[in-house]
């Protein structure tokens, strides 16, 4: 059985969706950013908290656990930087709690959630697992330190490990009935599908004048199931004993600017945008894409979604929620 923490939230859920195809798998949530019904009928489910001992001892004993996946984070840059204090509990501290736990029932194999934000802003512009890595916020530094963690424990304790550094994940399940639903909203794809839907009256875009070809912001995009696909080949790599402790960027390998989001979102609903340009944000970089060679040339993965895919699989979830709502405000 897999136990899977943080298994209601975006990327976790729809890692669950596919794991309980192929595994026994237990999801433990504290539901403070995740959502109940995102979790798949097929996975058992525990509210609970990492960083709660009395939890994980009783999953840890009434199940037999062969691997953890852990998606369990606090995870807004800007909040991360005014409230340090909580994601270094939260993050760092209870994945301790966790680390200690598994341990203590002889657990071995741990896949972790980390992320392109512990590369800060980096020199270069195709960014590889040799980048050097200089966070720039708090919510970057907590994950650098669970990863530091992580190869300490497998050099003293022989914890098999498999971290994986996600750049932007985007998109939806294919059936749209699980997608991205956060509170707040940060990331740009629902941002501009919200505002298409008028729930949003325009988009910031923020800077304009970066040395790109249209003079906004470039990132890497990767569909959320791509992520749930790369997960599986970690977790099933660390399993059979083919990986050890290893490090993997997870990225399209292509980089889209700001302009071509939102043009794209524009192509794929058949709607405008409204477009307000502000100053630059400190501390974005022009640039970040992934190399993902080294995942590729050693578990086979590849993302195999195009962008136009991405976000016509976001439109059917945001637009199917949308209308969710307002079924339920008539009823």
């Amino acid at each position: 059985m897999i136990l899977v923490v943080g298994g209601a939230g975006y990327i976790g859920s729809h890692v669950v969706k596919e794991l309980v195809k192929k595994s026994d798998v237990i999801v433990l949530d504290n539901l403070s950013t995740g959502h109940r019904w995102a979790v798949d009928e097929r996975a058992l489910f525990h509210e609970g908290d990492i960083g709660q001992r009395e939890d994980l001892d009783h999953i840890f004993t009434t199940y037999k656990i062969d691997a953890v996946m852990h998606f369990a984070a606090n995870s807004l840059v800007s909040e991360s930087v005014v409230n340090p204090m909580k994601y270094y509990q939260n993050n760092v501290v209870a994945t301790l709690t966790l680390l200690h736990a598994m341990m203590k029932h002889g657990v071995n194999n741990f896949i972790f959630s980390s992320t392109a934000a512990t590369y800060g802003i980096p020199d270069e512009d195709f960014i590889t697992e040799e980048t050097m890595t200089i966070p720039i916020n708090t919510y970057g530094r907590s994950k650098l330190m669970i990863e530091q963690i992580l190869e300490d424990f497998s050099e003293a304790y022989g914890l098999g490990f498999v971290t994986l550094r996600y750049f932007n994940a985007a998109g939806a399940h294919e059936t749209a009935d699980i997608g991205e639903n956060h509170e707040p909203e940060t990331h740009l794809i629902p941002i501009v599908l919200e505002h298409l839907l008028g729930v949003r009256e325009k988009i910031s875009v923020f800077g304009k004048d970066y040395v790109t070809p249209d003079g906004t912001c470039i990132r890497d995009y990767i569909h959320v199931m791509d992520l749930a696909q790369a997960h599986i080949l970690a977790l099933e790599a660390l399993l059979e004993g083919k990986v050890k402790s290893a490090v993997y960027n997870l990225g399209n390998g292509k980089g889209y600017s700001v302009k071509e989001i939102i043009q794209t979102c524009e192509e794929v609903t058949g709607r405008k945008a409204m477009i307000e340009y502000c100053e630059r944000r400190p501390g974005d970089p022009a640039q970040l894409v992934a190399s993902s060679y080294k995942v590729f040339y050693e578990l086979g993965w590849k993302a195999k979604y195009t962008l136009h895919e991405i976000i016509d699989s976001a439109w059917k979830w945001h637009r199917k929620s949308v209308e969710r709502l307002v079924s339920m405000k008539e009823n």
